[in-house]
């Protein structure tokens, strides 16, 4: 006589089998978000191809590391382990690590993060402060060691020796990156005798610049009552920071140029040329009078 098992022991006996497979404990697949709707807590949609489609759900501890935000439709790399629910007697895949398919997630994030600031407003000319003519002392924010800090040190000195430079001395790249610029432009504004800020490092990858993409660093841009200028990486390297800050400069001694718009040279030039000026008026007034 055949044995007739329940819905139940059918279904554990599924969920072992699935449990105990080695092949299922670390599963790599492709495919595209579906019946996605960002919730507050942990993710739950569809990853289908053209001819099947898996349950997926994404933990909220997880979810907060991707660095990026999923959206419908789009494709994705996703690294999980497959398990049965038993009360619907379904299968699902449990993603533990995923990234957007042929474009990296840095990208991705910097993408969705530019759109979400200018929405915001926050890289309107209309905030842009304009920068002083003459500094008493400039602030830095960048490495201790890099060459940002000697080439800005150097091009200022030959500018207009005697302007003090006030460097604070921060990470630029790394975890805690982020945190440590937005902290030190903020200590610098709490100062009265800075004139303006130049915040900056030197050239690197899309990872080593990433401290500049982050929202921490453009919020803070925004907020400072000093005006800024940026000079992350090089020429070709562009960040958030860029976008926020008052104006931005392609190198460390550009943004020095910047700092000094006005060099000692033109100072002395524009009162010699100011002496000549008066000396020529006295001199007419003199020869006027003596014909008199």
């Amino acid at each position: 006589m055949e044995k007739y098992l329940s819905i139940t022991t059918l279904t554990k006996y599924l969920k072992m089998k699935f449990d105990k497979d080695p092949y299922l404990e670390r599963v790599y697949l492709t495919g595209q978000v579906s019946n996605f709707r960002k919730r507050p807590t942990h993710q739950y949609f569809s990853l289908k191809d053209d001819h099947a489609v898996i349950q997926a759900t994404i933990w909220s501890g997880i979810y907060q590391k991707l660095g990026f935000d999923l959206e419908e439709g789009m494709k994705i790399n996703v690294i999980g382990r497959v398990q049965v629910y038993e009360p619907s007697g379904s299968y699902s895949i449990i993603i533990e690590k995923a990234e957007p398919d042929g474009v990296g997630a840095l990208a991705i994030q910097f993408e969705q993060l530019k759109k979400k600031l200018t929405e915001e407003g926050l890289f309107q000319e209309i905030f842009k402060q304009p920068l002083p003519q003459f500094s008493k002392r400039i602030g830095v924010v960048t490495s201790r060691s890099g060459a940002v800090i000697r080439d800005i040190i150097t091009t200022v000195s030959r500018r207009f020796p005697g302007v003090d430079i006030l460097l604070y001395p921060t990470k630029v790249q790394g975890d805690g990156a982020a945190e440590e610029i937005a902290r030190n432009i903020a200590r610098a504004n709490q100062r009265d005798d800075l004139d303006l800020l130049i915040i900056g490092r030197g050239g690197g990858s899309i990872e080593d610049l990433w401290a500049f993409n982050e929202e921490i660093v453009v919020r803070a841009i925004f907020e400072s009552r000093l005006p800024i200028i940026s000079s992350v990486g090089h020429e070709t390297d562009v960040t958030l920071a860029d976008f926020v800050a008052d104006r931005r400069a392609a190198t460390p001694t550009a943004a020095a140029e910047l700092a000094t718009p006005v060099t000692k040279l033109d100072v002395l030039t524009h009162l010699q040329n100011q002496e000549k000026r008066m000396a020529t008026a006295v001199q007419n007034v003199l020869s006027r009078k003596k014909k008199l």
